[in-house]
Formats: C-alpha cells, sequence, structure tokens
C-alpha cells in the first residue's frame, strides 16, 4: 500500500478525519437557486456577481482556490488585488446565462494541477492579469454576439499579451487530518517590474444571521509570536483553531455581513461588513476594518513587488488549537510539503500501470484532480427556502422534504455548482478507481430519504429537481461494485443491497409516471436538451406526446441493470431469485416494445434506414417517426448486458424458470435477441437489437460521414449537415441540423448543445456496450471499421479505436498541439499553459476543440477509468488481440513538448 492508500483505509475503516478538511468551497454562490428568493424565479439577476463582494450568502460560501471543514464552517481561499481592479478578486468571474451568447460561462484562466483523495496534498494555479479585470468588456462584448459566433473568452481581450499576468499557485499538505500547511508561490510572467496584494482570507460561513439562537463565532488577532502573525479562529461547534501567518503581515478584519447600507439603503448591523477589507484597500477607506482587530472574516496583507520571472514565496499553515508547538510553526514546512507530492506520485504511479506514457498519465492525473477539486459541500433545506419565498408558487415545491447537507461530487463548481443526478453516474466511475467509499456514498445519498422522492423520483439537479435525467443509476451502482471487486478485491453485498432496495422504488415510480403505452416510455429531454426537432421538456404542438426510443432504451437497460444486481444478490441470498426474473421478464416486454408487435403499430425500428427513432403520437392515435439520426437511435445499442454461465451454474432453479420464461414470452423473442442462446464460454446476451440489426446500426455508428468523428462519436449524425430534418405543421417548421460545435438553437436554454459535438458520457455507454458484446460473441463478430475502409475489426477493437479517439482530443499531435486547446495559440505553444488540461463539457466534433463548461471534470474525467483499463492489459494481450496499433495512441508518446511545470 502507498502511504496514501493507508491515509484512504485510515479514514474509511479506522475513523481517523483525513477529509474532514478538502477543497469544498463553491466557486459561484452567486446566481444560484438556493440564493434566490425572487418572485420571479430569474436567480441570476436576484444575486448577481456584482453584490456578491458585499452581501452574505445563505446556504454556502465561494472563494478562489479554497478550502473548508465538511460543515463549511470555517472557510480559507485567496483573496488578490493588483492595483487596477475595481473590486478584490475574491471569486471567480463569467457572464451569466443571459449574458453570453452561448449561455453562462466562467472566464477565467485556473487549474487544478493535483489532488489526493483524502486531500492530504493539493495544488491549484490561478493566472492573474496585471491590467484592470475587463469585467465590463467581456459581458457587452458577449452580450453583442450572436449565436453564430465564438464566445468572447478573456484571452481574446488582450489582457495576457506580453504575459502581463501573475502566475498565482497554491499547494495544501496536511501533517495531520487537521493540520494543514498552505504555500503559496507568485511567478510575475510579465516584462516589468509588477505589485501584487496577496490576502489570504478566513471567515465563517454566516450561519448565525438567519437562527434566532445560533452562536455566532469569532475571529481574533493573537498577540504572540514575533516571527509570524496568528488568527484565532473559534466556533461553538467546531472548535478553535489559528491560522499562522509568516512574514508578519498586516491582520484586517470585518464581519461576514451584509452591507445592507450600499445594496438596499437600510442600516448595517456592523460597520465592519463584507466589503469592508475590499474599501480598505481597493477604496482607501480607513474605517471600514475593525481596528479592534475581531470579527467573522479576516485576510492576511502581504504586499509583494516582484521583479519580471521572480517568485514570491508565502507560507501560512491552519491547524487545531493545541496541536501544534508553538515554537515550531514553520519548522520542517517544504519538507512535509515535499513528502505528500512525492506520495502523490507513489499514489497514481500505482494506479496507472506501466503501459500508459507520460501524455496519458498527464490525462489520468489531471482528470482524477478535477474530480477531487470539484467536490463541494451543499446546504439545502429545500422547505426552509420555500417557507421564506414571497410567492406561494415557486420551483421545486414538491420536495419539501429534502435536507441536503453533504460533501458531493459537483459536475463544475462554477457553471454547474448544484449535483444533477446521471452526471454523477459517470463521475462514480473513476472515483471507484481511487476512494471506492466515497464513489459508492456518492451513489447511495440520492437513494436516501433525504434525496429520493417519497415516490420513488431521483432529484434531476437544483433548477428543477422534478426533471427527469437518464435512469443510470443502477448501472452505476453496479459498474460500480464491479470495479471495487476487480480493483480492490472489495465484494460490498450491504452496499448493493441497500441500493437495490431504494432503485426498486425508482424503477415503479418510471413505471408508474413515464409509460404512457405499455412498455413504452416517455422521459422528457432526458438530459439531451436540444438534440431533437421539438423541447421535449414541454407540451408538444402537435398535442399528443413522443414514444422515446432514448427512454425506453434507458428503462431496457435500467431492467438489465437491476436483473444482475439481483443475480448477484441471489448468490448469497435466495429471495432475491424471483427478483431476477421479475426484471428479465420486464426486459423482454420493454425491449420487444421498440418494435412491431401484432397490431400495436408502434415501431421504433426503421428496416429501411436500419436506425431505432422516436414515434410521434398524434391526438387521434395515429404517428410518424421523427426521423433524426442521433444518439436517440444509438442508445439501443447501449442497452445490452451478459450473464455468465458460471452464475446460472451456481443458481440452478434460476437458469430453470428463466429458460421457462423464455419460451412461455417465445413470440418476443422474434423482435429481439434470444436470451436463451449461449455465446463465448456459455454466456447469455441480453439485447433489444439481434445480429442483424446490431450490424445496421454499426454501419452508422461507424461511418465517418455518419457518428465516427476523429474524436470519439458524434451526438447527432454528420448526414444532417447536407440534409437537416425538418417537420412541418401548422405553418412552422421545426428543424434538427448537424452543428458540430456550439448549437445556435435555444431550444433549451443558452449553453444546450447536442446537436453534433462529442460527449464523453454516452461514449462511455458506447464502448461499454461494445466491450459487452465482444465478451459474448467473441472474435466471431466482425465489423468493417471504419465503415468503407475494408479493414475488419472485432468489437474489443471498435472500443479500443473510440476510446482512442477520445484521447487524442487531449494528446499533442505532432506539431505538439493538443486539438482540446482548438486555436487558442497560448495553450497550445506558452510553455506555461499548454500542459494545463482542461476538461470540457463536450468537444468539437471536427477539430477536437474543448466547449460549454471548461472544468466538466465530472463526466469527462471519466475518460481516466478508460485509460487506466486499456492501459493496465498486458502487451501480450495486445499482441493476442491484434490491437498492436493501438497502444501507439493510447501509450505512445509522439510529438509530445517536454515536460513543464
Amino acid at each position: 500500500m502507498t502511504a496514501e492508500s493507508r491515509r484512504l483505509e485510515q479514514c474509511n475503516e479506522g475513523g481517523i478525519p483525513w477529509k474532514k478538511w478538502g477543497p469544498y468551497l463553491s466557486e459561484r454562490q452567486w446566481g444560484t437557486v438556493r440564493e434566490d428568493y425572487s418572485d420571479n424565479g430569474d436567480a441570476w439577476n436576484y444575486f448577481p456577481h456584482s453584490q456578491s463582494g458585499a452581501r452574505a450568502y445563505r446556504w454556502g460560501e465561494d472563494g478562489l482556490a479554497g478550502i473548508s471543514d465538511d460543515r463549511q464552517q470555517l472557510c480559507f481561499a485567496l483573496t488578490l488585488w493588483n492595483g487596477q481592479d475595481p473590486v478584490l478578486k475574491e471569486r471567480l468571474f463569467g457572464v451569466t446565462n443571459q449574458q453570453g451568447n452561448h449561455g453562462e460561462d466562467v472566464r477565467e484562466y485556473y487549474f487544478y494541477l493535483d489532488a489526493t483523495p483524502t486531500h492530504s496534498y493539493l495544488k491549484y494555479l490561478y493566472k492573474y492579469p496585471q491590467a484592470a479585470y475587463p469585467y465590463a468588456d467581456l459581458v457587452t462584448t458577449s452580450e453583442r454576439r450572436s449565436r453564430q459566433e465564438p464566445e468572447y473568452e478573456l484571452l481574446d481581450t488582450g489582457i495576457f499579451d506580453e504575459n502581463r499576468y501573475f502566475d498565482v499557485c497554491v499547494e495544501y499538505a496536511k501533517a495531520d487530518p487537521e493540520d494543514i500547511l498552505i504555500r503559496i508561490n507568485v511567478i510575475n510572467r510579465g516584462p516589468g517590474t509588477a505589485d501584487l496584494r496577496l490576502l489570504p482570507t478566513l471567515w465563517f460561513r454566516n450561519t448565525w444571521s438567519w437562527e434566532a439562537d445560533s452562536i455566532k463565532p469569532q475571529l481574533h488577532r493573537e498577540e504572540r509570536g514575533n516571527d509570524c502573525r496568528i488568527i484565532h479562529a473559534s466556533h461553538h461547534a467546531l472548535g478553535d483553531y489559528r491560522l499562522y501567518c509568516a512574514d508578519t503581515p498586516a491582520l484586517l478584519f470585518c464581519e461576514n455581513e451584509t452591507n445592507a447600507w450600499r445594496l438596499f439603503n437600510s442600516n448595517n448591523i456592523s460597520p465592519y461588513t463584507k466589503d469592508g477589507i475590499n474599501n480598505h484597500v481597493v477604496c482607501g477607506q480607513i474605517d471600514a476594518i475593525n481596528p479592534a482587530c475581531h470579527g467573522t472574516k479576516a485576510a492576511a496583507d502581504y504586499a509583494l513587488h516582484i521583479p519580471p520571472g521572480e517568485t514570491r514565496e508565502i507560507w501560512l499553515r491552519l491547524c487545531r488549537t493545541g496541536s501544534l508547538n508553538p515554537d515550531k510553526i514553520f519548522t520542517g514546512f517544504d519538507a512535509l510539503i515535499r513528502q505528500r507530492k512525492k506520495e502523490a506520485d507513489d499514489f497514481y504511479e500505482n494506479l496507472s500501470g506501466k503501459h500508459l506514457g507520460k501524455e496519458q498519465r498527464r490525462i489520468v492525473r489531471q482528470a482524477l484532480a478535477g474530480m477531487i477539486w470539484t467536490k463541494q459541500y451543499y446546504e439545502f433545506d429545500v422547505q426552509h427556502w420555500l417557507d421564506g419565498h414571497p410567492r406561494h408558487s415557486t420551483r421545486n415545491t414538491g420536495w419539501g422534504h429534502m435536507q441536503c447537507r453533504d460533501i458531493i461530487s459537483m459536475p463544475d463548481k462554477w457553471e454547474y455548482p448544484w449535483f444533477a443526478a446521471w452526471d454523477m453516474a459517470f463521475h462514480a466511475l473513476p472515483l471507484a478507481m481511487i476512494d471506492p467509499a466515497f464513489a459508492k456514498q456518492q451513489l447511495g445519498l440520492f437513494l436516501e430519504n433525504r434525496y429520493q422522492h417519497p415516490n420513488g423520483q431521483i432529484p434531476a439537479y437544483e433548477w428543477n429537481f422534478s426533471d427527469v435525467n437518464p435512469p443510470v443509476h443502477a448501472w452505476a451502482v453496479y459498474m460500480v461494485y464491479q470495479i471495487c471487486q476487480d480493483y480492490h478485491d472489495q465484494n460490498d453485498l450491504v452496499f448493493l443491497k441497500s441500493a437495490f432496495a431504494s432503485l426498486e422504488r425508482n424503477y415503479s415510480w418510471w413505471e408508474t409516471h413515464r409509460e404512457p403505452d405499455k412498455n413504452v416510455y416517455e422521459g422528457g429531454f432526458l438530459g439531451l436538451d436540444n438534440i431533437g426537432v421539438f423541447d421535449r421538456s414541454v407540451e408538444l404542438p402537435t398535442g399528443g406526446h413522443l414514444e422515446q426510443s432514448d427512454a425506453t432504451a434507458w428503462m431496457t437497460l435500467f431492467s438489465q441493470n437491476m436483473l444482475q444486481i439481483a443475480l448477484e444478490l441471489s448468490l448469497y441470498d435466495a429471495n432475491y431469485e424471483q427478483r431476477v426474473l421479475s426484471y428479465l421478464n420486464r426486459f423482454m416486454s420493454t425491449a420487444a416494445a421498440m418494435q412491431d408487435i401484432s397490431d400495436e403499430h408502434r415501431d421504433m425500428w426503421d428496416d429501411e434506414d436500419g436506425f431505432f427513432y422516436n414515434v410521434l403520437r398524434f391526438p387521434d392515435g395515429h404517428s410518424t417517426r421523427i426521423k433524426v439520426r442521433s444518439l436517440v437511435g444509438l442508445l439501443p445499442l447501449c442497452a445490452v448486458t451478459v450473464i455468465e454461465q458460471t452464475t446460472l451454474d451456481k443458481l440452478p432453479l434460476v437458469a430453470k424458470h428463466f429458460g421457462e420464461l423464455v419460451r412461455r414470452r417465445e413470440h418476443l423473442t422474434e423482435h429481439i435477441f434470444c436470451p436463451t442462446r449461449p455465446g463465448v464460454e456459455g454466456r447469455r446476451l441480453l439485447a433489444i437489437v439481434d445480429e442483424k440489426k446490431l450490424k445496421r446500426i454499426l454501419m452508422r455508428l461507424l461511418d465517418e460521414q455518419e457518428f465516427l468523428s476523429p474524436y470519439g462519436i458524434r451526438s447527432l449524425s454528420k448526414y444532417h449537415q447536407q440534409h437537416p430534418y425538418e417537420f412541418h405543421w401548422n405553418g412552422q417548421t421545426f428543424t434538427a441540423d448537424y452543428q458540430p460545435g456550439e448549437s445556435t438553437s435555444p431550444m433549451f436554454g443558452g449553453n444546450s448543445n447536442w446537436r453534433g459535438p462529442v460527449w464523453v458520457p454516452v461514449n462511455i455507454l458506447i464502448i461499454r456496450a461494445l466491450l459487452t458484446l465482444y465478451a459474448y460473441y467473441g472474435e466471431d463478430f466482425r465489423i468493417e471499421c471504419p465503415t468503407g475502409s475494408g479493414n475488419q475489426r472485432n468489437l474489443f477493437q471498435v472500443a479500443r479505436m473510440i476510446t482512442a479517439r477520445l484521447v487524442r482530443v487531449f494528446l499533442p499531435d505532432k506539431q505538439g498541439k493538443r486539438p482540446v486547446f482548438g486555436g487558442a495559440e497560448k495553450f497550445q505553444t506558452d510553455p506555461h499553459w499548454r500542459d494545463h488540461l482542461l476538461f470540457y463539457e463536450y468537444f468539437h466534433a471536427e477539430d477536437g476543440s474543448g466547449l460549454g463548461a471548461s472544468h466538466q471534470t465530472g463526466w469527462t474525467g471519466a475518460l481516466a477509468a478508460l485509460l487506466t483499463l486499456f492501459g493496465s492489459l498486458e502487451e501480450e494481450e495486445l499482441t493476442e488481440l491484434g490491437m498492436q496499433e493501438i497502444p501507439a495512441i493510447l501509450a505512445g508518446n509522439h510529438g509530445s513538448p517536454a515536460d513543464h511545470d
């Protein structure tokens, strides 16, 4: 075991709280639903960025490169001022959904460079311009741009010209669970000497203003020590901590209280408001800070004068009172940070395996660092929030039972500082590789009574908990269970059994609420935003309803996953055997319902096109297929699983009744793959598509003029670039056309885009399906790949090829340029930028450039799981499988520039 592995074991099994402190601060609390008490539900304008420096938050805190305890009672983060900005840089800025021509987006450059699962070592880089930050320019220019134009990025403003910026790098290293060393390095990258005010800030989340009986904590200056300054933090529940600040900076104190006079023209509770340090430093208001040196917010004020190319280093230490010898505050400081960094190296070297090259290891490590840095403390008592609203009808009214006070893996702590249920399914895969206990806890969280609705629904996301995300939770539960078996030798039946019970409630909710016709489902937008011709979250312009190929395929996969979990549990408890047969029956009914059965005439399969489509059912009962070739028609391919012969051998009664059930419903097997037909090593295959349909779908999937892009699988077929699909109704034309980059359609909001780009999560589902099919067919099934190339590959090779194309997004080409950075020359060529990866929400299907949220490491970071899986294969296995060409992409270092810090 590595040192970090031992810490994980101590934390998860021994109760030692290594995770008590972590990167749990949001990067945007303003503009969130939690902070919105407006009468019109306009969260962006009710609490805008312009008020965030002076207005206390109700439900959480945000900060720059920050940490907090796991109840976010005490927070620490960086504050910066370059002498030019109109306000201190305390948090990240971005354009809102109304301001951005493609929706909300952060307008900052920051990078999660490293992290360990226990947060024993963390490293973060922020690039801070030396000129005044162009807040107004970013907003006004973005508002002027059309949807056909690219987004206006911070680099486009010219503020980084001549490298006139600071690299601000912060490292955290834990001496013990409640003793944190903090090293901040500030490098002047510009051509001239520049000044910077560095203000590391410690503050308490404001919990006292909202509850009558709450106890207000306090920070105060401690008069002790000649070689440092000390801020003493005292909290009735958290206890006492001290922040030791080397080099005797001035200490500035105020209160984390709203400046009501400035914002609302009403009286302040205290003269030393939340913006007191800002007003003192930026505006020169001497009386804005408390001369008595106490409050609930404090900063150490370092005035740095840095010549070009030079570095200034600041040391701080945050620890529980009594845990440290006051005479040895900074003894061994550098050595301990180096030790934690080495332990992080050992941990990831052990994970990645010897068959990953330097560039692939960089992808894995920075992806997983992003996964760890995007943990966030999330508090939201929905009923309390609803009770405080000025109106009776508001969003999330049916979710008053939700009481959230948890550390949650977020998609992106700026753009999505709230959980999303189906994102979490993909987060869990890489998290299970490095911290299985946390991955299982995250999946279990949404199945707790505090989250899951009494009717069985799993909450979707903060803007509308009642919206419907794809039902992938069971898939993730079983995948994580398998990862824990294979990677960690864990067989957690307690986790599996508990999840299964709650997932059954969720399955019943789908059957009750989303099954308009027997065994055919609808789910609204189902996470796919504006992929079709209609906004599926609102009433159709035609009336009637959509029989959704994707919703029905998701439910088919759901039934397969439940069957797999029940099979696993049956090996230990015979009471689950009947559940296996129940979900087999449901699988057969749902899978067959997608195709023409008897006289029901609801066939989603188009035999002429060889593809699945949604079916539009009109109010009078007649129907038509919506012939858009998209992920909607690929998802039936993903509804596939295998049952091992060895499992059936251990469960003879299940095997017997399994065969009897299939024979009783033999008419259904005429339309789907027969579940009793043995494959390689006697495996049974549960699939919607038979071999003939599979080949026809794969022909389109692997066609470079349809779905197969140089960087993975497109979300919409390139066919629709020259052949847009049009639907005419009552004088209106509804269109779906291929758009490889940002969407020009506002159908489902400003930044919604499934009209062509590559999305990693669905690619992962497709790759997983291909590997499952390979386990059944083996070498006997081969397909031309790419379509028209003449090259025949087995399905394992096809999965490897798609993975290689996904990974290519991040790898340097022969010129040393990474597709992910597109035309951003600074990122492509500057040694201080080019190796800091950004894990975007989705990727341009033709050039691989990153689009959407720039730090959606969650599901994009799941690439780390694919790389680790394929990178762990032995060379002999690769040769045997005929995959010699693939490691050159996955494990090579072709055209890689020299490594740079």
